[in-house]
């Protein structure tokens, strides 16, 4: 049998993550990058995002973010802008949700975005459909 000469299997490789709760510096966005919200995961490795600019792009999460950091729909991120397509965009970072408050507190993020709230459909917004009230003579007839 072949003698074993690895560090160990992907239980290893799940615990490489410890230093992730301390907090880190604030990164702004910089010449050619863009806020940006996610609309929607496309999976393999993409996803769909309002920018704050008003373009809607397909991103596409770095090889270092990958199976690391999780990114799920309504989360701020920062984009790295490609100069040769406009409507794609590389994920560069993803903002904690006391960050992306940090962020809309120094005005870097417009007022009407809406942070820790998933993207809610045009149709659902009204929500006066989904509530039905019975009264008990209702209830006898059925």
């Amino acid at each position: 049998m072949p003698k074993n000469k690895g560090k160990g299997g992907k239980n290893r490789k799940r615990g490489k993550n410890e230093a992730d709760d301390e907090k880190r510096e604030l990164v702004f966005k910089e010449d050619d990058q863009e806020y940006a919200q996610v609309l929607r995961m496309l999976g393999n490795g993409r996803c769909e995002a309002m920018c704050i600019d008003g373009t809607k792009r397909l991103c596409h999460i770095r090889g270092k973010m990958h199976k690391k950091v999780w990114i799920a729909a309504g989360d701020i991120i920062l984009v790295g802008l490609r100069d040769y397509q406009d409507d794609k965009a590389d994920v560069i970072l993803k903002y904690m949700p006391d960050e992306a408050r940090l962020l809309k507190a120094y005005g870097e993020l417009p007022e009407n975005t809406r942070l820790n709230e998933g993207i809610v459909d045009e149709e659902d917004e009204g929500g006066a459909d989904d509530y039905v009230e019975f009264e008990d003579e209702d209830i006898d007839k059925i």
